[in-house]
């Protein structure tokens, strides 16, 4: 497939700035894979379309302090953005400056912290800090809003760009369709029978680069971290699964088609690939020429894709990080 085929044009005005008022407050698209039927709902209407049948599967990653400023001990600035953590004093991340550092670069990184470039590892570079990296992170790290959210990070994305069930620290990016969650919306999703099953996939700075090559099948993506609990792995066995993000789904699938609980995935949905555990996907509305909009066409159909995010355009639903959300029945 051409990767033309999965642009659109999307006034600017929609892309989402900020979180809405209160959790739950977004609106829920409802599409039928099976029929192409869609359905404009409030997210707290998401409570009515489960049931005892699902198991609902969320992601319990925790969005780290990744972006980090400092300078060369030659003076230059540069801006760090920690990819993931390697070791107590090591971290592997993306660096933005005038001149790309060259290995042994001596760095002051925050309020101070003495660090050293040990060389690069493909498009990241190996960075050893002074002092624990998790300690440096939450002392003088902000919140790594995504590019396309054009305000400078405060106190509010620093609560709101994480999910209320966020426990195991480690992603540089939310896994967004869980932002929509408050604990009341649980509660009740709970008490009508449907069981909540966790997995942890860390989420990584690639999940923002889109996709270049022209043909799709020659992408190649990013690998992130994934686990999935034994508990979960039982949990799912017979029933409806419901995965709340793109990231659950990615790990979920990557556990059936590995045949591994956990490791690293490099997993590429696109269109023609066969979904072996996940019948419902909850997801927000992705960029063009993505790899998670691939993702979405592949669960719900090329045509029904189209059709969904041009009734969203035409509707002025939120798009991105920030927006509204689908639910997507998968198509046959």
């Amino acid at each position: 497939m051409r990767l033309a085929e999965f642009d659109y044009e999307l006034p600017p005005q929609l892309v989402a700035q900020q979180p809405t008022g209160e959790r739950g407050a977004s609106r829920l698209l409802h599409l039928d894979g099976r029929t192409g039927a869609l359905q404009d709902l409030a997210f707290a209407d998401l409570r009515g379309l489960v049931d005892a049948r699902d198991t609902m599967v969320l992601n319990d990653t925790r969005v780290i302090k990744a972006r980090l400023t400092g300078s060369k001990e030659s003076g230059g600035r540069i801006e760090l953005f920690i990819e993931r953590i390697v070791g107590e004093h090591e971290a592997l991340g993306l660096i933005r400056a005038s001149h790309s550092p060259g290995t042994g670069t001596r760095l002051r990184i925050g309020d101070g912290v003495a660090a050293e470039v040990l060389g690069r590892e493909e498009d990241l570079f190996r960075v050893r800090f002074a002092e624990p990296v998790a300690g440096v992170l939450e002392r003088c790290g902000s919140v790594p809003l995504p590019p396309y959210i054009t305000h400078t990070p405060g106190p509010e994305d620093a609560e709101r760009y994480q999910t209320v069930f966020a426990e195991r620290p480690g992603a540089v990016a939310a896994p967004t369709a869980g932002l929509h969650f408050d604990r009341q919306i649980l509660k009740t999703i709970q008490d009508n029978g449907t069981k909540v099953a966790m997995i942890t996939l860390h989420v990584g700075a690639g999940t923002f680069q889109p996709v270049r090559t022209e043909n799709i099948e020659d992408h190649r993506m990013h690998r992130e971290r994934y686990e999935v609990p034994r508990s979960t792995a039982d949990a799912i066995k017979g029933r409806r699964v419901l995965a709340v993000g793109t990231t659950s789904l990615r790990a979920l699938e990557s556990a059936a088609a590995s045949g591994m609980q956990a490791g690293e995935t490099g997993l590429f949905i696109h269109p023609g690939f066969r979904f072996r555990v996940v019948d419902r996907l909850l997801t927000n509305f992705h960029l063009p020429k993505s790899s998670l909009l691939m993702l979405v066409a592949a669960f719900a159909g090329m045509d029904n894709t189209r059709q969904a995010y041009a009734h969203a355009i035409r509707n002025n639903y939120r798009f991105f990080s920030y927006g509204d959300a689908m639910l997507i029945e998968r198509a046959p």
